[in-house]
């Protein structure tokens, strides 16, 4: 049962992933930030970010000192993913690096993510709500999912607030 639960988790990421990279961004809508620089960020009109503030979305902001393009790319997609869906720190670097994903070398993935201001508890609570959204969990059958290395791959700590804000837990 925990195999298939993984699998249906696994391929409804994998179609969300397939959504946003081969979509339509006309849905999109452009928020200047600081209105000192003339960086946007484009946040996507959609359920999962609707209750997203511009103040969260700037603390997500690319600081562009020191990375090269390719970490700056990957700063891009790791903001386009986060956007979408809730990632853990590993996760995202695999996403990135992965042959599968987007190709980046690992260390720029792993650069480009530090580089950004991620709440990981935050992103284990959305987490936590997709899958509760998709299937029933236990508490402890919850955190195993989110921390399996077969599974979202946050820390047991991530993994564990995630499921007591979601409401998993008692």
């Amino acid at each position: 049962m925990k195999k298939s639960i993984k699998w249906v988790a696994i391929i409804f990421v994998g179609f969300i992933i397939i959504g946003v990279i081969f979509g339509d961004n006309s849905s999109q809508t452009e928020v200047n930030v600081d209105e000192s620089s003339s960086e946007q960020l484009v946040v996507a009109d959609s359920p999962e970010v609707a209750d997203t503030s511009v103040a969260d979305i700037a603390q997500e902001e690319v600081k562009p000192e020191g990375l090269s393009r390719p970490q700056k790319n990957a700063v891009r997609s790791a903001e386009q993913y986060i956007n979408m869906t809730g990632f853990s720190r590993e996760g995202l670097i695999e996403q990135l690096s992965s042959e599968y994903g987007d190709g980046y070398g690992i260390e720029d993935a792993t650069i480009a993510i530090d580089s950004l201001n991620i709440d990981w508890n935050e992103q284990a609570v959305r987490s936590a709500e997709e899958y509760l959204d998709m299937t029933g969990f236990s508490c402890d059958g919850l955190i195993e999912q989110l921390s399996s290395s077969a599974g979202s791959k946050y820390t047991v700590s991530e993994a564990n607030y995630g499921a007591q804000q979601a409401g998993a837990c008692s």
